[in-house]
């Protein structure tokens, strides 16, 4: 009789359980290294006060002050501010190393990004804040009730976490940081032609059908609606409801195009 010898296999962690461990390593990089988060926000800050302090006296806005028009907007694209940092930060764990460690274990895939996301997108929610404070230094007030600011501020975090994805998947297919950084430059037109700094109507009419659906206008006038209310909504070609909803779509459609991108990039490195 010949003994059959069972060896059991240790299973790996679940979806959830890796990727809060990603995400918390990431997040303890984030701590060690202060300059990712400091020179981030000093950087935020004073392009938040030039355009508040150098160009907001010559930007007129349909009789709304102009620190109520541009605060909404500029802490919208902070989403892609922040963003060049996370491909960055990718493109520099793929160079050392670590995301092959990572593939290495028997963890899911998709927990690896996921964390790193996660982790993108808590440090994202710390810049956010401290430019709403900063926005409201220099003049900015809301003029709905305190559900939808923070339905605003709730809906940038969510914009901020479909931009990862894209970021993300920057960094992978760049070669080192430096690349990655440079890869993410290309998204920042899009801020300007959009309605975050000036109105989509002071445009060229062959610009305004892109500039008044891409994807960062229609985010930028669902914040922008949700804290200034009907001031805003009198200046705009549709009612709150269709800017947020819009913005959702196409928060959805982001994830959707590049955060399976990102998932093969990293399976198949």
């Amino acid at each position: 009789m010949t003994a059959t010898t069972t060896v059991a296999t240790r299973p790996g962690a679940g979806l959830a359980p890796s990727a809060v461990a990603v995400a918390l390593r990431t997040i303890r990089k984030f701590v060690r290294t202060p300059q990712l988060i400091v020179v981030g926000t000093i950087q935020g800050a004073l392009f938040l006060l030039i355009f508040r302090y150098v160009f907001g006296g010559s930007i007129g806005v349909g009789g709304l002050p102009y620190v109520d028009f541009l605060v909404p907007g500029f802490v919208t694209t902070t989403i892609l501010f922040a963003g060049t940092g996370a491909a960055a930060g990718v493109a520099e764990d793929v160079e050392h190393g670590f995301f092959d460690r990572l593939r290495s274990l028997p963890i899911p895939r998709l927990s690896v990004m996921a964390g790193r996301s996660l982790a993108d997108t808590a440090l994202l929610g710390f810049t956010l804040a401290v430019t709403t404070a900063i926005g409201f230094a220099v003049g900015f007030r809301v003029h709905t009730d305190l559900a939808a600011s923070l339905a605003a501020f709730g809906l940038c975090v969510v914009y901020g976490f479909a931009f990862e994805w894209m970021f993300i998947t920057m960094g992978l297919v760049a070669r080192n940081a430096q690349a990655a950084q440079g890869l993410s430059m290309i998204v920042f037109p899009l801020t300007f032609v959009s309605s975050a700094y000036v109105p989509v109507a002071t445009m060229p009419s062959w610009m305004r059908p892109f500039a008044e659906n891409q994807p960062i206008t229609v985010m930028v006038d669902a914040v922008r609606c949700l804290t200034q209310g009907s001031r805003v909504e009198a200046l705009l070609p549709h009612h709150t409801a269709y800017y947020v909803g819009m913005s959702l779509l196409w928060t959805v459609a982001l994830i959707a195009a590049f955060a399976p991108v990102a998932i093969a990039r990293f399976s198949h490195r």
